[in-house]
């Protein structure tokens, strides 16, 4: 199995970046327990339950660190439109406020 721990952690909150920069530990310190799997002396059924059950917990881990990013994507996409539709809101209110009224286009006569 691959162990692929590169993800970047730049964009992200610091609650964020800090939760997989655990995780990542954690997938690293799996990785060396899978590799440690075979100089260990036990019998090879046993050895084969082990190395299933790091391989499982390594998919869990990276699937917390997907989670993480999904999460925190949607976040970044959120404050993204939030500040758009501000941004078109202090659009309007300026654009309406230099519409005259009708007194600035009545013509009046004496």
């Amino acid at each position: 199995m691959q162990v692929s721990s590169t993800t970047s952690t730049g964009g992200l909150g610091s609650k964020a970046g800090g939760d997989i920069a655990a995780l990542q530990k954690q997938l690293r310190q799996l990785a060396d327990q899978l590799k440690n799997v075979a100089s260990l002396d036990m019998e090879p059924k046993a050895k084969e339950e082990r190395v299933k059950l790091i391989q499982n917990q390594i998919q869990m881990v990276q699937q917390q660190i997907a989670a993480i990013q999904r999460q925190s994507q949607q976040d970044q996409m959120s404050k993204q439109l939030a500040a758009q539709a501000a941004k078109q809101v202090k659009a309007n209110d300026a654009s309406s406020a230099r519409t005259p009224g009708l007194g600035g286009s009545v013509d009046v006569y004496v």
